[in-house]
């Protein structure tokens, strides 16, 4: 038997020993016998797919194969759709986020699903947004940035992946405590377009998902990040400020990305994917890729729990965006 062989063979009998230990019951005895898919309702290439894909892979020893799909579109809110309208069997899952999930529900006037057509199964990372200008905008902090806007109204335009993101909500959310800053928002269908714009100098600012390609950009001097919106600075990126620090003391966001499931998907399936996952999260290897793209991991997610952060991030942007004034779309 070759090397190659004979690992395939280890890995297979790892696999199967990893699922014999989740708990099987009923009709869900065979879970899974084919493949998974996971929509991520964002761009190829963006913050999603850093997310997703090793998880994804990550399963293919603990769970069994999962293939991705990139479903783009209004925000992230067209992928997310398409999931909640599949068929509750544990073969259509979502990586969806605290845009997704609760603020685009709160924020459309016809909204194509709602919080509660989802099972929350785990959240996989917590994220930092990040206030990112072209070289040619000449800031280097968000106190020069308020000032230079305030010298140039409706000359700046932000990017997000779309109305109704956390990154539009922050957007919105700096320009009013900013004073009522004159700032366009321009959004995308995803944060990758955005950010490929920003590369080229067609717009001037983005907020975005913190990740290790902006850090190489930065390092590049292709892109300049000016302040992140969380508590305390980025152990990646120390030597960006906060935005609370930089003079805005409740320009705060905290993000994060997590595993969804069709509103009436079983128990038991839900547990089998949370356990597997559990344990995916559990590898060192894996908790430092994510902390490298700027992100913090959580190994111990579980149902119940990321069911009631979802409840609580929706209570909190609710009163987010009545304080920002925000219309519905």
């Amino acid at each position: 038997m070759s090397l190659f062989a004979r690992r395939h063979f280890v890995h297979a009998l790892s696999a199967a020993a990893v699922l014999a230990a989740i708990p099987r019951s009923g009709r869900t005895a065979d879970y899974p016998s084919r493949p998974i898919r996971l929509v991520i309702p964002y761009g190829a290439g963006g913050s999603g797919d850093q997310i997703g894909r090793p998880w994804a892979e990550k399963m293919s020893s603990l769970l069994g194969p999962v293939f991705i799909e990139n479903i783009t579109g209004a925000g992230g809110s067209i992928g997310t759709a398409a999931v909640a309208r599949e068929k509750p069997d544990g073969y259509s899952l979502l990586l969806g986020n605290d845009s997704t999930q609760a603020a685009i529900p709160l924020l459309s006037q016809n909204p194509s699903y709602a919080m509660d057509d989802f099972r929350a199964i785990c959240r996989l990372i917590t994220s930092a947004l990040v206030f990112v200008v072209h070289p040619s905008v000449p800031v280097r902090y968000l106190p020069e940035l308020i000032a230079y806007a305030k010298a140039n109204p409706g000359k700046l335009s932000y990017g997000t992946p779309g109305i109704g993101s956390g990154n539009h909500l922050v957007g919105e959310a700096f320009k009013l405590q900013a004073g009522g800053l004159d700032i366009v928002h321009v959004p995308y269908r995803g944060i990758a377009q955005a950010s490929n714009d920003l590369l080229a100098g067609q717009i001037p600012l983005v907020i975005a998902v913190m990740s290790v390609q902006l850090q190489q950009w930065s390092e590049a001097g292709k892109i300049r990040m000016i302040a992140v919106a969380t508590e305390k600075r980025l152990s990646v990126a120390p030597d960006i400020p906060t935005a609370i620090e930089s003079g805005m003391p409740g320009l705060r966001y905290d993000g994060w990305f997590g595993l969804f499931a069709p509103r009436q998907t079983d128990d038991a399936i839900i547990d089998r994917i949370a356990q597997a996952t559990r344990m995916a999260m559990a590898d060192k290897a894996m908790q430092a890729n994510y902390r490298a793209e700027g992100m913090e991991p959580d190994s111990h997610s579980n149902p119940a729990e990321f069911q009631r952060l979802v409840e609580a991030t929706s209570a909190s942007l609710a009163r987010m965006i009545k304080s920002i004034g925000l219309e519905r779309f």
